[in-house]
């Protein structure tokens, strides 16, 4: 697959992005740009959260995953199901009664000023690293296909597609990203489900004969319950995927903000249940493809890459392969990070404008307009230069470091909004940042000495760990007196 048909596949997914959003984003307010003017219909936004849930890094990364912890992954997605429903009954109800533009809000109404902030930032940094990764991702593989045999420099392609997603997104806001994000969804289920069928039919196999050659290879294994030291083991991804799915879709705000953009709180439920149920079939359909892909280099003599990220790509290249293929494999690459980068900006853009700077309660349209826009383009220039460090730094598969980042700085704000809805003692607000701040330290050491000591690998409930800390420090800063 030559430079040139994978870079006009771009120029092509673009400009019917760019028609999208242009569609979308025209009148639109500060009102549409933060909340999408919470005229959102359930079923557009529950379409587009199955989309937004999948970036580049879960078309890349999860695939090749089933390499070495086949379907494990999907015994946490069975906790983020639960996850879901926990945040359309729990969650929704209270952002909507509240009727906050930032979901952060709620902790300087249930805290003071000092956890407001520290919330706010510790959302900022978990977007921003978690963004960046996944994006990182995408870049790379782009530079490999595109820019490397056209002898561009990864900082001009980090550039030159950071540009293009502030173009996209500087209007529109949540009004534009549902939209975009409707468009993701279609593009990355239609590339994953072609994908399966083109791969089957290089390897002669009928539907099936697909099926049956799936459920017996050794990559199809989904349930753990052997060793519980081990990462993949059943409670522990379970039960992690239950409190991960709570943070990083129920405590973030740029997952959060199309669920805000819904009527009411009733719809916005029926968007989170049904999201959360169609991605395990979803995700199923990228394990699928992972052990398809397997077999493929199996059967077309091909080595599996060291760095099982790469396998997808790898494959979807290869001259053996139709060129569709490696056009549908773009395709849905390019879906997933755009939009993901696109969102997590709005997002930051909303959180740093409303949480940090408060501009919405200080300035009248026109001057919060302004600064939204400033604010856009500071976030902009961020993320691509962390892009840049995660690209001299990087040593790690992808999806694993996306959750661990997750599971440092999405704790403590998990932590956090526990505390508040558990518990009905007010803290002493000014020392709030200090507990958050250091709930992860320790937490770095427990885990580094529970694997010295006893052999114990600690998996994603390093989160719960996380929380547990940061509410135990909260326990100690509570006042007598009832708020």
């Amino acid at each position: 697959m030559t430079p040139w048909i994978v870079l006009a596949t771009i120029v092509g997914y673009f400009a019917l992005l760019f028609l999208v959003s242009s569609i979308a984003g025209r009148k639109t307010d500060n009102a549409g740009f933060f909340t999408g003017n919470r005229s959102t219909p359930w079923y557009l936004a529950a379409f587009a959260m199955i989309g937004a849930a999948i970036s580049g890094v879960t078309f890349i990364s999860v695939p090749g995953m089933v390499v070495g912890k086949g379907y494990s992954y999907l015994q946490m997605v069975l906790g983020f199901i639960v996850g879901y429903f926990i945040i359309a009954f729990v969650l929704v109800p209270l952002f909507y009664r509240r009727n906050l533009i930032s979901i952060y809000g709620y902790l300087e109404q249930r805290f003071g000023n000092s956890t407001y902030k520290s919330g706010a930032w510790f959302f900022f940094v978990s977007k921003m690293l978690g963004a960046a990764v996944r994006f990182f991702v995408v870049c790379v593989v782009l530079q490999i296909l595109v820019f490397e045999p056209l002898g561009i420099p990864f900082a001009i392609n980090v550039i030159a597609t950071i540009l293009l997603i502030w173009l996209y997104t500087m209007q529109g806001g949540v009004k534009t990203i549902i939209w975009t994000d409707t468009l993701k969804t279609v593009c990355l289920i239609t590339s994953v489900i072609l994908c399966i069928s083109f791969v089957a039919s290089n390897m002669n196999l009928g539907f099936g004969d697909m099926i049956e050659h799936v459920k017996n290879h050794e990559t199809a294994r989904m349930f753990f319950f052997d060793n519980p030291k081990e990462g993949t083991y059943f409670w522990k991804q379970f039960i992690a995927g239950i409190f991960m799915v709570i943070a990083t879709v129920g405590l973030d705000q740029d997952m959060m903000q199309r669920t805000l953009a819904c009527k009411n709180f009733k719809e916005s439920q029926k968007n989170m249940m049904v999201s959360g149920v169609m991605q395990f079939f979803v995700i199923s359909l990228f394990l699928i493809l992972g052990t398809l892909l397997v077999m493929y280099a199996d059967f077309a003599s091909i080595a599996i890459p060291e760095k099982t990220d790469e396998l997808f790509g790898l494959i979807a290249a290869d001259s053996s392969m139709p060129i569709i293929v490696g056009i549908l494999f773009i395709l849905g690459l390019i879906a997933a990070a755009y939009s993901a980068a696109g969102s997590a900006l709005t997002s930051l853009t909303t959180s740093f404008t409303v949480d940090i700077l408060k501009a919405h309660e200080k300035q009248d349209e026109k001057h919060l307009t302004h600064t939204r826009k400033i604010v856009h383009v500071g976030m902009s220039i961020i993320m691509g230069l962390v892009i840049i460090v995660f690209y001299i730094i990087s040593d790690d598969d992808a999806i694993s470091a996306v959750y661990k980042i997750a599971s440092y700085t999405y704790g403590p704000i998990l932590g956090l909004f526990t505390f508040g809805m558990a518990m009905k003692t007010a803290v002493k607000d000014k020392f709030v940042p200090i507990v958050c701040i250091l709930s992860p330290v320790i937490c770095y050491f427990i885990q580094k000495y529970l694997l010295v000591w006893f052999g114990y690998t600690m998996s994603f409930e390093l989160l719960l760990l996380n929380a547990f800390v940061t509410f135990a420090g909260l326990l100690l800063l509570s006042k007598r007196e009832k708020k």
